[in-house]
C-alpha cells in the first residue's frame, strides 16, 4: 500500500514534545520525528525513538512491496526491487538502514539531498555518468578518480529518478540491477573523529640521535584541520585545503591540531617537552572533518586523493566510522591509493571498547596500517577497538601505539580546549586511538627519512615485524606496540603483517590442516638466520593445544637482498570441544633482531546445512526466493545467514542454535507486487535440516468493515520475536495495488516470545476514512488474517485543520497507532482543502492508542509529490472509547513559544541545548513551518560567544567553559508569509547563570490564546479579551513580574496592555492587518525571559 502512503515530515522536521491533549494519553510517543528518504525515492518516518512510523513511495512505485526488519539494534526498510542488489554487494545496505540515515550527523547532511559515491566501469561508464548527471535536478560533486567515481548530490524530490538512472529491470523481472556502466553505488555516509573523551615510549629518541627528525617527509594530517599558527606548528603545514561545508579551514574543533602536533610538531611552545615524533616532517593539512566534527565520505576520500597528488608519504586518519562486511568507498580507496601510489595510510582502530570485531572503517582496510591505543606502561586502553574484521575475521588492529592522556597542541578557543582545559597553556591532553595513530605516522616519517625508496610495504612491515609485545592477542595488539628504535635498525621483516587462514569447517575431527607461508625479507647486505617460534592462543585466552600451530622448520635464512618463506600450518582437529578464533604468534630471532608476526584461524563452532527449498504457486519450484537465518541463540553474534536460491533451492551453513526463519517466495518475476510471505519463528538446528517453503499454504488477509464501499489502501503485517538478549522483528507492506499472503511455518511458540500485529486503512470519499490496528501475543503466525469489525469498535474523530490566513492550501491527515508494548503502526494520508473539517474513524480493539500527524503542503513538486510547508503532531497516542465521538483542532493560532513540562533549556556538562518549539499552534500542538531564517546567539557574561542556526530544536548545541557564568540565550525564526500569514516571526530571549552540570536551566514564555477562526482572523476592530498563560520556572506561584504589549504596525512601535485576571484586552487590527504580542517574564530567582510575536493573527 502505499501503507504506504503514511504521511511524513521533512527531514528538517522538529524532534517530538507533543503536550497531551483530549483523551487519556500515556506510554511512549510514537509521533512523527523525521522523514528519511531512501536512494529508491521511497520515504519512510520514524519517531523520536527512531521507530518507523509512515511509509510513502516515491511517484511510480506505488504496489512495490516492502520489507522491514529489525535485529541487532538496526531497523532495515527494504523495498522488494532492491533485495538482489543489495545481495549482490553492489548496493550499500546503508542506503536502507534507517538506524543509519536517522544518525544526526546524517539527517544534517542530507537534510535536502540524497549524497552518494557511484562508481563506474566499462565501455558504458561515460554514458551512465551523463544519465546520473541528467536525473532531476541531480548535481555532480567530486571526481574520484582513484575509483573512478563521483559523488553525487539530487534533491530528495528526484531520487527516484536517480535510482531509475542508476539502476535498470532484470530481464523478465521486477528485479533490479546496476545499469551498463554502473559499478557500485554508496551511501556517503558521515564519519567522526576517533577520540575517546608517549613520544619517548616508543622509542624516538634513539631515531632524533641518529639524525632521523623526518626531514624531507610530508605526512598528510586529514582532520578537523590544523592550527598552523601555533608555536609548535609554524611554517610546518606546507599546503592545506578544506573538504567539508565548513566555511574556513580554522579547526574549530581542536582535534586535527593534536593530531598534527602529535607526529610532527616542534615543541616550541614547551621549550621541546611535547615535541612530536617527526618533528621536522612537513605537514599537508586536509579539513576533512567539519566543524561539527563529522565528514563526508566522498570528501575524506577527495582528500585522500588530494594528499597523494601534493606528495605526501604518510596519510594520517584519525577517524573512522561503523564497518561491515562489505568494501566501503573509503576502504577501497585505501587499498587502491597504497597499492597505485605506495603511500601508508595510518589510520585509526577505533574506540569502540573491549568487545570482538569492533574494529571500524577505513581502519579495516587491508592496507592501511591499523593502531590501537596503549597507555603508558603498555597497558591496553579500555576503549581501543578490537578484532576480528567484521566478514572474514582478519587480524586487526595491526600495531599498538600511545594513546592514553596524550598532551599535545592546543587549538586556541577550540571544542576540545573549552571541554577539558588548557594545562600548560597552549596544550590539551586527550586519550583516543586517535592520538595512537599520529604517533603511528611520525614513526613511519622517520623509517622514510632513513629509506627514501621504500613504500608503504616495506614502512608497514618494518613498524609491525619490530613492536615491543604486550601480553594480548593479535585480535588486541596486532603484533603489539610499536618500537622506532627496533625499527630503525630492523632488516629482516614479514612481507605479512598478518597470516590468515579463515574459517574451518566443523565438524572437526576430519579438518586437513591448512598451511600458509610467512615471508622473510632481508633488507640488509649480509644473510641472516632466523630461529623460529609459535605461540597460540585459544578462544578463552589460555595457550592452545600442542601442535595446534606448528612450524615447518624451526630455522631460516634470510639471504642478503632477498627472501626466505616458512610455513606455519593451523591444525584445527585440535582444541576439542572449544571452538571460536585461535590466535598465535610467530617469532623470528636472529641478527640482533626480533619478527613478530600475528596469525588467525577460525575454529568453527557446531554447525550444520539448513535446505531450503522454495515452491510457487503452481506448485513447481520458485522461480525466485529470499531468506534469512537470524541466529538468537545464547553464543549469537547477531549473525544474519543468507543464500541464493538454485532451481529452487538454497543451502546455507548455520552453527547449532535457534534461529528466525524468514522467507518470501516468488512465482511470477514479473509481479513483484505479490508477496507470498512464510516464516519459521523458531528453528532449531541441531543437525542437517531441510525446510520447505510452499507458496500454496500462503493465504491473504480477510478484514471486514461494518459499512460497504470503502477501498483498501494499505495493509501491513510484522511479527516479532522475543529472546532473553534481544527482540528481532521482520514484517511487509503493500498498498492497494499489492497483495499479502500470510503462512506460519514449523510448530507453534508456547513460550509466550511471538508476538504478531496487522494494520489497514481504507476510504470511504468524504464520509471519511477507516483506520485498524491489531495485534498481541500468539502461539503461531496468521496464515491468512480474518477480523470482523462492528461499527462500535470505531471511535469518530472530527478535526479542524487551521490555515494561517493564507489561500490554496492543502492538509494532510494520517493517523498513527501504538499497539501494547509500544509497537508503532501507521496509515494512510488523506488530503484537504484548508480550512477544513475532517472525520476519522480509528478502530479502539486491542487496548491501542492513536496519535494524529498533520501536514499543510502548498503545490506539488515535478514528481506530484506534494511540496510541505508545516507539520504538527497532536500529542502523545491517546486511548479512544468505542462508539464516542472526540473533536479536535491543529494549525490553529496563534502560533508561539511552547515550554510543556518536557520542553526547555538544558546544561548537559559542557554544552547547553534547547529542545523548545519557537511555533506551536493555538491548541499547543508541536511543530513549526519551514523556517526561512533562523539565528540563534549565546551571550556569555555580557559578550557574544557563538551563534548557530538550532531554532532552539535540539539540532545543535553550544559547548561552554565549565566554570560558573551569567549567560543569556535569544532565537529568532522568520518563515515565508506564503505558508502563512500569522507568527511570521517569533523572537525569544533567556537569562540564567549556569555552570558546569547536568540539569534543566530557568526558563520562561507566555501564551496568548485568542478566540480566533480557523483561518487565522477575527473580527477587525472588535474588542475581545486574550488569555495570557505563563509558562515554565515562572509559572503560577514562581512569578516575579510580567509585562505585555502589543502592537499594531508590525512591531515598530509597542503599546503597554495590563493582565487582569490571566487576561488581556485588546482591539482587534483592521482589515488585513495584523496584531503583534510581546511580554517580558521573571521568576522569583531573577531569571528574566521575553517572547515577540509578530502578526499573531489578522482582522477581517
Amino acid at each position: 500500500m502505499a501503507l504506504a502512503a503514511g504521511m511524513t515530515t521533512p527531514a528538517a522536521a522538529q524532534p517530538v514534545r507533543s503536550a497531551a491533549a483530549g483523551p487519556a494519553a500515556s506510554g511512549p510517543s510514537a509521533e512523527v520525528a523525521h522523514q528519511l528518504t531512501l536512494i529508491t525515492g521511497d520515504r519512510v518516518s520514524v519517531d523520536a525513538k527512531g521507530r518507523i512510523v509512515g511509509f510513502r513511495p516515491a511517484k511510480g512505485r506505488a504496489g512495490i512491496p516492502v520489507r522491514k526488519e529489525i535485529r541487532d539494534g538496526r531497523t532495515l526498510v527494504i523495498p522488494a526491487d532492491a533485495q538482489r542488489l543489495i545481495a549482490s554487494g553492489k548496493l550499500d545496505r546503508r542506503l536502507f538502514d534507517i538506524t543509519e540515515l536517522n544518525r544526526p550527523e546524517n539527517r544534517r547532511a542530507q537534510q535536502h539531498d540524497l549524497r552518494l559515491i557511484v562508481s563506474y566501469r566499462g565501455a558504458q561508464s561515460a554514458r551512465a555518468k551523463a544519465e546520473v548527471r541528467d536525473a532531476g535536478a541531480t548535481r555532480i560533486g567530486r571526481s574520484l578518480t582513484s575509483l573512478n567515481a563521483q559523488s553525487v548530490a539530487t534533491p530528495k524530490a528526484d531520487a527516484a529518478d536517480l535510482w531509475q538512472a542508476l539502476t535498470s529491470e532484470r530481464a523478465g523481472s521486477e528485479q533490479r540491477t546496476t545499469a551498463a556502466g554502473v559499478d557500485r553505488i554508496w551511501l556517503d555516509g558521515k564519519r567522526k573523529a576517533t577520540l575517546d573523551r608517549s613520544v619517548a615510549q616508543i622509542g624516538t629518541q634513539a631515531a632524533w640521535s641518529a639524525g632521523y627528525t623526518g626531514k624531507g617527509v610530508k605526512i598528510a594530517v586529514l582532520d578537523t584541520g590544523v592550527d598552523g599558527t601555533h608555536p609548535d606548528l609554524v611554517g610546518k603545514v606546507a599546503a592545506a585545503k578544506n573538504f567539508t561545508s565548513s566555511p574556513n579551514l580554522r579547526d574549530r574543533i581542536g582535534h586535527g591540531t593534536h593530531v598534527a602536533s602529535i607526529a610532527a610538531g616542534s615543541g616550541a611552545k614547551s621549550g621541546g617537552k611535547f615535541k612530536g615524533v617527526a618533528p621536522d616532517a612537513t605537514l599537508l593539512a586536509g579539513k576533512v572533518l567539519g566543524d561539527d566534527g563529522f565528514g563526508d565520505d566522498s570528501g575524506i576520500l577527495a582528500g585522500m586523493e588530494w594528499a597523494v597528488a601534493q606528495g605526501a608519504d604518510i596519510v594520517n586518519l584519525s577517524l573512522g566510522g561503523m564497518d561491515t562486511p562489505e568494501v566501503d568507498a573509503l576502504e577501497a580507496g585505501v587499498n587502491k591509493l597504497s597499492a597505485t601510489k605506495g603511500v601508508l595510510f595510518a589510520i585509526a582502530a577505533g574506540n569502540e571498547g573491549s568487545g570482538a570485531g569492533t574494529v571500524g572503517s577505513p581502519g579495516s582496510a587491508d592496507a592501511a596500517l591499523t593502531v590501537g591505543a596503549v597507555d603508558v606502561k603498555d597497558k591496553l586502553a579500555d576503549f581501543s577497538s578490537r578484532g576480528p574484521r567484521v566478514g572474514d575475521g582478519a587480524v586487526k588492529p595491526d600495531v599498538t601505539a600511545p594513546g592514553v592522556d596524550i598532551t599535545a597542541a592546543s587549538a586556541p578557543k577550540s571544542e576540545i580546549a573549552l571541554e577539558v582545559g588548557e594545562a600548560p597553556p597552549g596544550y590539551t591532553t586527550i586519550s583516543g586511538t586517535s592520538m595512537a595513530t599520529p604517533h603511528v605516522a611520525g614513526a613511519a616519517a622517520l623509517l622514510k627519512q632513513q629509506h627514501p625508496e621504500w613504500t608503504y610495504t616495506q614502512l608497514k612491515s618494518v613498524l609491525a615485524s619490530s613492536t615491543k609485545p604486550g601480553a594480548y592477542t593479535p585480535f588486541q595488539q596486532g603484533t603489539g606496540r610499536i618500537a622506532v628504535d627496533r625499527a630503525l635498525t630492523q632488516s629482516v621483516v614479514s612481507e605479512q603483517v598478518s597470516v590468515g587462514f579463515g574459517v574451518q569447517q566443523w565438524p572437526h575431527t576430519d579438518d586437513t590442516p591448512v598451511t600458509e607461508k610467512i615471508t622473510y625479507r632481508n633488507l640488509g647486505t649480509t644473510d641472516v638466520t632466523l630461529d623460529l617460534t609459535v605461540a597460540g592462543t585459544g578462544p578463552k585466552g589460555k595457550p592452545a593445544p600442542a601442535g595446534f600451530f606448528t612450524l615447518g622448520a624451526q630455522q631460516v635464512t634470510v639471504p642478503a637482498g632477498g627472501t626466505a618463506d616458512a610455513a606455519l600450518t593451523a591444525d584445527t582437529r585440535l582444541g576439542g570441544a572449544e571452538t571460536g578464533a585461535y590466535s598465535a604468534y610467530v617469532v623470528a630471532t636472529g641478527g640482533g633482531q626480533t619478527v613478530r608476526t600475528g596469525a588467525a584461524v577460525e575454529r568453527e563452532r557446531e554447525a550444520y546445512d539448513v535446505v531450503v527449498k522454495a515452491i510457487g504457486r503452481t506448485g513447481k519450484a520458485a522461480v525466485g526466493a529470499e531468506v534469512s537465518l537470524d541466529d538468537l541463540g545464547v553464543a549469537s553474534d547477531g549473525s544474519a545467514f543468507t543464500s541464493a536460491f538454485k532451481n529452487g533451492v538454497a543451502t546455507l551453513r548455520v552453527p547449532r542454535g535457534t534461529f528466525v526463519l524468514n522467507g518470501t517466495v516468488v512465482t511470477d518475476p514479473k509481479k513483484i507486487r505479490e508477496v507470498d510471505w512464510l516464516a519459521q519463528p523458531k528453528l532449531s538446528v541441531t543437525k542437517n535440516t531441510t525446510v520447505t517453503l510452499d507458496a500454496r499454504k500462503a493465504k491473504p488477509a480477510a478484514i471486514t468493515l461494518p459499512v460497504k464501499g470503502t477501498k483498501l489502501r494499505g495493509l501491513q503485517s510484522e511479527f516479532s520475536l522475543s529472546t532473553k538478549y534481544d527482540e528481532v522483528t521482520y514484517g511487509w507492506m503493500v498498498d492497494g495495488k499489492g497483495t499479502l499472503r500470510t503462512a506460519h511455518v514449523g510448530p507453534k511458540i508456547t513460550d509466550g516470545s511471538l508476538s504478531q500485529r496487522w494494520a489497514g486503512n481504507w476510504n470511504k470519499g468524504a464520509s471519511g476514512d477507516y483506520n485498524i490496528a491489531t495485534g498481541g501475543r500468539v502461539q503461531q503466525l496468521a496464515t491468512g488474517f480474518t477480523r470482523k469489525y462492528k461499527a462500535n469498535q470505531f471511535a469518530t474523530v472530527k478535526l479542524t485543520m487551521g490555515v494561517g490566513a493564507v489561500k490554496k492550501k492543502t492538509g494532510m491527515l494520517a493517523p498513527l497507532a501504538e499497539l501494547p508494548g509500544g509497537y508503532p503502526m501507521y496509515g494512510a494520508p488523506v488530503s484537504h482543502a484548508l480550512p477544513a473539517v475532517r472525520t476519522i474513524r480509528v478502530a479502539t480493539t486491542d487496548k491501542t492508542r492513536w496519535g494524529l500527524e498533520f501536514a499543510q503542503t502548498g503545490g506539488k513538486d515535478h514528481e506530484g509529490y506534494p511540496i510541505y510547508e508545516a507539520g504538527y503532531s497532536l500529542g502523545r497516542p491517546a486511548t479512544y472509547k468505542g462508539g464516542k465521538s472526540y473533536t479536535k483542532a491543529v494549525n490553529t493560532g496563534v502560533f508561539g513559544p511552547r515550554l510543556a513540562a518536557q520542553d526547555g533549556i538544558y546544561r548537559d556538562g559542557s554544552t547547553i541545548g534547547a529542545t523548545l518549539p519557537l511555533l506551536a499552534d493555538g491548541k499547543g500542538n508541536d511543530g513549526a513551518p519551514e523556517f526561512s531564517s533562523v539565528t540563534t546567539v549565546l551571550h556569555r557574561n555580557g559578550k557574544k560567544f557563538a551563534q548557530n542556526n538550532d531554532p532552539l530544536q535540539g539540532w545543535d548545541t553550544f559547548r561552554v567553559p565549565a566554570g560558573n557564568a551569567d549567560y543569556k540565550l535569544t532565537s529568532s525564526v522568520k518563515h515565508s508569509a506564503k505558508i502563512g500569514a500569522l507568527s511570521t516571526r517569533v523572537d525569544v530571549s533567556f537569562s540564567f547563570r549556569s555552570k558546569k552540570a547536568t540539569t534543566k536551566l530557568p526558563a520562561s514564555t507566555v501564551r496568548f490564546t485568542p478566540a480566533i477562526g480557523s483561518d487565522g482572523r477575527a473580527k477587525a476592530g472588535r474588542t475581545i479579551s486574550v488569555p495570557v498563560t505563563v509558562q515554565g520556572s515562572a509559572a503560577g506561584k514562581n512569578l516575579k513580574s510580567l509585562t505585555t504589549y502589543v502592537s499594531y504596525n508590525g512591531g515598530k512601535t509597542w503599546k503597554k496592555v495590563t493582565v487582569k485576571k490571566g487576561k488581556i484586552t485588546v482591539k482587534n487590527p483592521a482589515k488585513g492587518k495584523g496584531i503583534s504580542f510581546s511580554a517580558n517574564v521573571t521568576d522569583k530567582k531573577g531569571n528574566k525571559s521575553s517572547v515577540k510575536i509578530y502578526n499573531a493573527y489578522l482582522g477581517k
